[in-house]
């Protein structure tokens, strides 16, 4: 449908709505599929009117469009579901089930089962994600949160949930002025016109053949709509400006024109025409209306903006803001330890930056966290593969800078162009673990961009060259398109769609730009860009406006906004210092944020722009250390931006809500029922292959080459000769403050950090043995040396509106109204000799759990035992998973770890764990997996260690010392696995960095015990520790009195003290202290 039919629509729904036909407005909404109205979804939704629900939405989207989508179908019928089995109504509970729900299976078989399950409780809520299922109103409304949030973030609805601003009776406006029209053409028209119908054209007869002069007359039926207009008389026709070349926004005159007429898009514009009619320039409404002349009028303007003949439709105003809102406070400086190249924020975790070094490194940094996820320094991954040409150009020099990285749209896929012929594609899978998809040799030469694009709704990657080539590739590295016609490198380009029309802009080393459609018909337009020179396009972030920056070869730099319609510069924005002749230090960077921002980076410094003033409105110079052309990339809320320095780094800029989000970093997934169904592997049509990718976590050489995570060969007398991964100087993330030595921090009282201490049980127990948060970080497990389980949950309110586990705010005991407890079978084994121990499903649903010999799985809703396993010959008193190695570690009494294959549940190895001198190999000894799945932690009352599970190798050790030299109670890693949080039989907490065991903070038992528990006879101690899932500096204790505290930093700290700083492999440059930050095994094992 053309763009002017579908403005013409948009007329129509106002007039409807005007005229009170409200079924008939839905309807042609849903039908036309152009506006979806939020306020007519939520009244459906609030009135349960599920069908009419389902049927609006099909108007706009499919369950299997995207995830986004299916997520919102889910939602829906699940919400349906729920309701029924409230009502006791199981027959239709059955049948929503097999009809609506059964579709989801093929994309989470476990999720289709659990919900299956439900059928067989007496109240859904017994269910532990569903407890807090309140009334079916309240229900509705929270589900209705979620679903507004998928729908603002789902692409299909984007430029569809805001109706265009029209005056009030516009299509009764336009019908005015068109009679009004008619009645100036006339040849005889009469001063009181008496119009009596629509259906054909207005002409006035002469009375007696008498002659009148001509006179407006607006119509009476809309007395006010016409003034605003002049009378268009016959002797003053309507004059367009003339356009300035071939329309950026009008060159598809059909899918399959020729190159060689790519003005004939325009040609209509500059036609001659009879005298009468010289104001239709233009051609009017009924000259689109043929099949031939439908593609002319999909314009790429922005949808729902009025019809102006003159000239190409402003934007809407955008909301006032001041300069507060830009990113101008540096909150860090960061080191990548090589010229930094390429930068791009992540499209959702919006504190994750992606980051191309000139070494040929990526990195994946965690803002919040100043901390690399992933590094990956560049290798050829097949080198059989790549052509004669690129294997002689390697040979004579192996250095591989990277030109670009970036995103793919729902931040899925990572893409790296590299100076020399090749992309590779990783994918994400969070936290840290980027696994190889593809490599392709892309292009002869440099490869000078890379993007995602998604034409007919498959995911592709498009690159540009030095060859003067663009390429399309699809997902299993074959080449669908390759555009031809540009005369020199192309420097970038710019994939973008507009309605149902994709298209790429695309910019060359000599000025040219050029535009094209997915097809072999060649380039539709071909402009000069300002500067003539290297030059790069962004649309804002609602792609409604185009944006160009670069720089001439003499230096100058020139940043424009370009008129779409008219193919021409609607506005240059000054600012720039003008370049002394001959001096041309780069190209300058640029980028746009929040639909009204724009930065570029000049002079050393920063410069901004508001979108609809040309004058700069301010700059910083980030309090120094930029280049003289620094890149710059905003993330996309649009409140950080990262700018690279000269010393191979970056900075990270942020305004008053950025600073706010790096202090409240953490994930949040959605709640009952959504984190597994977010997790699995969904068959998105976009990206067939993606969709299969093995979640499996990243090994060893993922690591950051710079991390203390490998051994420091002066720490730990190794030759780095002798191992097969790089080891080099770990350069600091951030400069530390050289006028102040670091210290230990330390925790001595209630005010230095927050605590909650959680409310009493009836059947409270002696002792707390084991603790364990939910999966979804709303409740917490205790485990009690009576091997009874308890479970404590946040509520969702004003105090806590998130829900989730906090120390701000005390929680509830739950208990499911049924009454029954979990408790494990402990046979002959006296209660309080036992040493129980629980692992937790990643859904919630199922607990593995021991009280001695032998181990127990409960199915949460049920608490049905499924498998028993027999190995260890003293008691069992710890479990790990390791989803990637298919493996369950076990650990004993006796300080061995038993390794089960979980396919097939055989012993493949049982290990004795490396004891400090003069120790005898015995005690309890506890287990957990780091988030890669590969290393191990392992915890002894004497030592903390971490293993590589692979090979069941100790890497590093920890042995207690000092002010904590007490025997280790138990320790846990933090969610993120960066920390590590240890407990000791004094009282005291240790908090310490997981990559390499050294100390950040002690917790002294006076921070949070009273005076009597600290003095009482046996002493209270902390006996075990749990990690929040979600939230990185929050932890649980579970004391041996049987009370359990809940820790977290301050919030205007945001974090448990700073990491030592590393030189030389020491610590400061020094040997460790008796309160030790580290002290690392001397037996490393070379590898």
């Amino acid at each position: 449908m053309s763009s002017l039919s579908r403005e013409l629509v948009f007329l129509i729904l106002q007039f409807l709505d005007e005229e009170k036909f409200k079924e008939t407005v839905h309807k042609l909404e849903q039908e036309s599929g152009f506006y979806f109205n939020v306020k007519y979804f939520e009244e459906k939704v609030h009135a349960g009117e599920w069908d009419e629900v389902e049927r609006y939405l099909s108007g706009f989207t499919k369950v299997d469009d995207n995830r986004y989508s299916m997520k919102i179908f889910f939602e829906i019928r699940k919400q349906k579901y729920l309701e029924a089995l409230d009502r006791h109504d199981r027959a239709k509970a059955v049948d929503i089930l097999v009809k609506d729900l059964k579709v989801f299976s093929t994309f989470n078989e476990e999720l289709y089962k659990e919900i299956t399950q439900l059928l067989t409780l007496e109240n859904f809520r017994e269910n532990e994600q569903l407890s807090k299922y309140g009334d079916t109103k309240s229900a509705r409304s929270i589900m209705l949160i979620e679903l507004k949030k998928l729908i603002e973030a789902n692409p299909l609805f984007r430029e569809k949930l805001v109706f265009p601003t029209l005056k009030a009776s516009r299509l009764r406006t336009l019908i005015n002025q068109s009679l009004n029209w008619q009645h100036q053409l006339c040849k005889n028209p009469r001063p009181n016109p008496d119009i009596k119908t629509l259906f054909t054209d207005h002409t006035c007869s002469p009375p007696n053949g008498a002659r009148t002069s001509p006179v407006s007359v607006p119509l009476a039926a809309v007395p006010k709509a016409g003034a605003a207009y002049q009378p268009l008389t016959g002797h003053a026709p309507f004059q367009p400006p003339p356009p300035a070349g071939p329309s950026l926004a009008g060159w598809m005159t059909s899918a399959a024109v020729s190159s060689s007429i790519q003005s004939a898009a325009v040609a209509a514009s500059s036609m001659s025409v009879p005298p009468n009619q010289g104001m239709m320039k233009r051609p009017a409404i009924s000259d689109y209306q043929s099949a031939e002349s439908e593609q002319l009028m999909k314009r790429l303007r922005p949808a729902g903006h009025g019809i102006d003949e003159a000239t190409y439709p402003a934007p809407t105003p955008q909301p006032s803001w001041s300069l507060d809102d830009l990113p101008r406070t540096v909150a860090c400086t960061l080191s990548q330890g090589s010229n930094v190249t390429s930068m791009d924020f992540h499209p959702s975790r919006h504190t994750l930056l992606l980051v191309g070094s000139a070494n040929g490194e990526f990195t994946l940094w965690e803002i919040g966290l100043r901390e690399r996820l992933v590094s990956k320094p560049f290798k050829i991954w097949d080198m059989q593969a790549c052509s004669a040409q690129f294997q002689s150009v390697l040979a004579k020099d192996s250095s591989m800078p990277i030109n670009r990285v970036t995103w793919s749209p729902d931040g899925d896929l990572i893409g790296v162009a590299f100076a020399k012929h090749l992309i590779h594609l990783y994918a994400y899978q969070q936290p840290n673990e980027a696994r190889q998809v593809l490599e392709i040799e892309a292009h002869s030469g440099g490869v000078n961009d890379i993007a995602f694009s998604r034409p007919n709704k498959q995911l592709c990657v498009v690159t540009c060259g030095d060859d003067k080539l663009i390429r399309v590739w699809d997902m299993h590295g074959q080449k669908i398109y390759s555009f031809e016609g540009h005369e020199a490198p192309v420097y970038s380009i710019c994939p973008h769609h507009k309605e149902t029309i994709q298209f790429i802009f695309s910019t060359s080393i000599d000025g040219k730009i050029k535009a094209w459609l997915y097809d072999n018909a060649g380039s539709r337009v071909d402009y000069d860009a300002p500067g003539k020179w290297c030059t790069t396009m962004l649309y804002s972030a609602d792609g409604t406006r185009l944006f160009s920056c670069g720089t001439s070869k003499e230096g100058d730099s020139h940043l424009v906004e370009w008129n779409e319609s008219e193919g021409s510069i609607k506005r240059t924005y000054s600012g720039f210092r003008k370049k002394a002749s001959g001096v041309v230090q780069g190209v300058v960077q640029f980028d746009t944020a929040q639909n009204h921002i724009l930065a570029a980076g000049e002079d050393n410094q920063i410069k901004f722009w508001d979108v609809d003033n040309t004058n700069m409105l301010t700059f910083i110079d980030a309090d120094g250390g930029l280049p003289g052309l620094p890149r710059l990339r905003f993330n996309k809320e649009g409140n950080l931006l990262a700018v690279t320095t000269v010393d191979n780094g970056f900075k990270i800029l942020a305004n008053s809500d950025g600073l706010r989000s790096l202090r409240a970093f953490g994930n949040r997934p959605f709640e009952a029922f959504r984190s597994p169904y977010e997790a699995s592997a969904m068959k998105v049509s976009g990206a067939p292959v993606v969709a299969g990718i093995s979640p499996n976590i990243g090994r060893m050489d993922n690591l950051d080459r710079n991390s203390p995570a490998k051994p420091s060969p002066i720490l730990n007398g190794a030759d780095p000769a002798s191992r097969s991964i790089d080891i080099k100087p770990r350069i600091s993330e951030e400069k530390p403050d050289k006028a102040k030595p670091w210290e230990l921090m330390e925790v001595l009282n209630p005010q230095q950090f927050r605590v909650a201490t959680l409310p009493e049980t009836p059947d409270q127990t002696s002792k707390v043995v084991r603790l364990l948060y939910t999966n979804s970080g709303v409740g917490l497990l205790a485990l009690g040396s009576n091997a009874i389980q308890r479970l404590w949950k946040w509520n969702r309110n004003e105090q806590n509106p998130s829900g989730k586990a906090t120390a701000s705010v005390v929680p509830q005991h739950w208990q499911p109204n049924s009454g029954l407890v979990m408790a494990n079978d402990i046979g002959e084994t006296p209660p309080e000799e036992s040493v129980p121990c629980i692992a937790l499903s990643k859904n919630d649903s199922y607990v593995m759990s021991a009280c001695g010999g032998k181990v127990s799985l409960f199915n949460m809703m049920t608490f049905k035992v499924k498998i028993r396993l027999k190995g260890h010959q003293k008691r069992i008193t710890g479990l790990a998973f390791s989803n990637s190695l298919h493996i369950l570690v076990s650990s004993g009494a006796d300080a061995q770890l038993c390794v089960w294959a979980t396919d097939s549940w055989e012993k493949k190895k049982s290990v004795a764990i490396q004891m400090p001198a003069g120790k005898t190999p015995s005690g309890d000894t506890r287990v957990q997996f780091n988030s890669d799945q590969n290393r191990l932690l392992v915890v002894h009352e004497t030592q903390i260690a971490i293993y590589d599970a692979s090979k069941m190798e100790r890497i590093y050790q920890w042995i207690p010392q000092g002010t904590l030299s007490a025997a280790i109670s138990h320790a846990s890693y933090s969610c993120n696995s960066q920390l590590v949080f240890a407990a000791f039989t004094d009282g005291n907490v240790a908090i310490f960095d997981a990559d390499n065991l050294r100390l950040r903070c002690r917790i002294a038992s006076s921070a949070y015990m009273s005076t009597t528990a600290i003095n009482s006879n046996p002493p209270v101690y902390p006996f075990v520790v749990a990690a929040h899932p979600q939230e990185p500096n929050q932890f649980a204790v579970g004391l041996s009195d049987g009370s359990v505290k809940v820790m977290e930093p301050l919030e205007s700290d945001g974090k448990w003290g700073t990491p030592a700083p590393v030189e030389n492999g020491v610590a400061n440059g020094r040997a460790p202290a008796s309160s030790a930050t580290s002290n690392l095994a001397t037996d490393q094992n070379q590898r």
